[in-house]
């Protein structure tokens, strides 16, 4: 099929063009939208990004929907990439709406809007909120045991490696459940993933999971862990993290538009509910790469933000932090990338170094590959002079 790219920014490609405004000196603040400039004046290399635009018009990754590159807090590159997801993959009566992939009112966009699903990339605004409510004083220390948070509930298979599992093994994906969400897919029967989103009570089904490891021992990918997150901020704060989002997050970045699914039991989805503009999910990037200052307010604490990009523990050929997918890159892969992922091919990459914040959206699911990460963060790194 073929694809049409809506905007692609690459002003001074032409000769013939006028010469391109300087980009801002002054650290431009995207609130109410933002500014486009050039590749040139950002000292990106304009053909790099171009060739980029090429690949994902001719389909080399797969079903990508949009790029948005920033520099400077200047958008240097961006496109849209439309297509029928419809005819592509059909429709399927698997689960509920919400949660079926293949039904076309929820994925990849929301209700026919620009609103994009985020999928696990939603955990990631789930580590900043939290970071915002302990910037606030408003959310206890991550050392915190879990349990702590569910002193009314029963809960099955409880041993000591349960007890010790603290709110930083849900941040890290170390809590130590028995899990399995990587070896079988999302509509598998098996996937414990699959079979949490069509219980009634998510969080019961993720405390009731026995232990197969020592909290802060072993990675392994949980969804679950997530979700217990929504419950645990409810209870420490008094707030729905949804809400709070809204006022806390969301508000001062000038995000107007966005959507967050909630569970059955009305909890909002904490690990893939959160739907967000390619434009406005860059924000979140840019937030983090200039320290979690926005416009003359501190929103989230350097210090949680250090935290939070530090490598805590590997998975697989990168590093995992709270809910950052962290990513070496440069001739000596002595530079990390922050990075946000979700299934189907969403991904933001923060690369603090180069002042580049990028972000793309896609839906690559079935057996379709997501966009390769390690390329894209080499592509960008490549493109930066």
């Amino acid at each position: 099929m073929r694809s049409t790219a809506l905007a692609f920014i690459l002003l001074g490609l032409a000769a013939c063009s006028p010469a391109p405004k300087p980009t801002p000196a002054v650290p431009a603040w995207p609130t109410q939208g933002w500014p486009r400039g050039s590749a040139t004046a950002a000292k990106m290399d304009s053909s790099a990004l171009a060739a980029l635009d090429r690949d994902f018009k001719a389909g080399k990754y797969g079903f990508v929907d949009a790029m948005f590159v920033t520099r400077g807090g200047v958008v240097v590159a961006e496109a849209e990439y439309p297509r029928d997801y419809r005819a592509i993959y059909g429709s399927r009566d698997t689960v509920s709406a919400m949660y079926n992939y293949y039904d076309a009112a929820w994925h990849p966009f929301y209700n026919n809007t620009k609103l994009h699903t985020l999928q696990s990339a939603s955990k990631t605004v789930t580590s900043i909120v939290i970071g915002i409510a302990r910037t606030r004083g408003e959310f206890p220390t991550v050392d915190t045991a879990a349990l702590a948070f569910f002193p009314t509930r029963k809960v099955a298979h409880l041993d000591d490696r349960k007890r010790r599992m603290t709110v930083r093994h849900l941040l890290t994906m170390t809590a130590g459940f028995e899990w399995d969400e990587s070896t079988t897919t999302y509509t598998d029967p098996k996937n414990n993933c699959a079979v949490m989103e069509k219980s009634q009570d998510w969080v019961q089904y993720v405390l009731d999971r026995p232990m197969a490891a020592d909290p802060g021992t072993t990675f392994v990918y949980n969804s679950g862990a997530t979700q217990l997150l929504a419950e645990i901020f409810k209870q420490a704060t008094g707030k729905d993290i949804a809400e709070y989002a809204e006022a806390n997050l969301f508000k001062p970045l000038g995000i107007t538009e966005y959507y967050w699914k909630r569970t059955p039991l009305g909890l909002p989805d904490t690990e893939g509910g959160v739907y967000l503009t390619v434009a406005d999910l860059a924000k979140l990037g840019l937030l983090y790469a200039r320290g979690g200052t926005w416009d003359g307010q501190q929103l989230v604490s350097p210090a949680w933000i250090t935290e939070s990009v530090k490598p805590a523990i590997a998975a697989g050929p990168f590093q995992y932090g709270f809910k950052w997918w962290l990513v070496p890159y440069g001739p000596n892969n002595d530079q990390w990338a922050w990075t946000m992922l979700g299934y189907g091919g969403q991904l933001t990459i923060v690369m603090p170094a180069l002042d580049i914040v990028a972000t793309f959206t896609g839906w690559n699911i079935d057996e379709h590959e997501a966009l390769p990460v390690k390329d894209m963060v080499d592509r960008l790194a490549a493109a930066a002079r």
